[in-house]
């Protein structure tokens, strides 16, 4: 990714976007939690964004982690992740996880990532958020943990 920024819509029309986040080179992590997420699946999480090699070495091959590349992460939150449209027209999100539990998650996640030392720039859980991305590819990935044993 080139370069990634969130915005928090304001409260009134009158009033401007502020900047909440805003990162080049690196990742756009939007982030849900569904029920049953723990500790477990955070640290799952912290280690497979860590130890993904997604960025080009000397021969243009995705062999770097972002550690290696000196890259940042924009975390966002993002409870749609787990919309179900399989029936009817409107999406279900019975999936994701409550607000409370969901925040506490993501709060730990964020302190997780920046606990190894890596550059981590946030949305603000709960808000109306504006995302751009400026991707460098198409490379989009989905992280999920599986329920059953690695």
């Amino acid at each position: 990714m080139k370069s990634a920024e969130v915005r928090i819509r304001a409260e009134s029309p009158e009033s401007p976007t502020r900047v909440s986040g805003r990162i080049h080179a690196g990742y756009l992590l939007l982030v849900g939690f569904t029920h049953g997420d723990t500790d477990t699946e955070l640290e799952w999480m912290t280690d497979k964004v860590i130890c993904l090699r997604l960025f080009p070495d000397e021969e243009q091959r995705m062999n770097r982690d972002i550690q290696e590349h000196g890259g940042a992460l924009l975390v966002v939150s993002q409870f749609t992740l787990y919309a179900d449209v399989r029936k009817g027209r409107r999406p279900s999100f019975i999936d994701a996880a409550k607000p409370e539990p969901a925040e506490v998650l993501y709060n730990r996640f964020v302190m997780g990532l920046r606990q190894r030392g890596l550059q981590v720039e946030t949305g603000e859980f709960g808000a109306m958020m504006d995302v751009e991305l400026v991707n460098d590819g198409p490379v989009t990935i989905l992280i999920e943990r599986d329920a059953g044993p690695e």
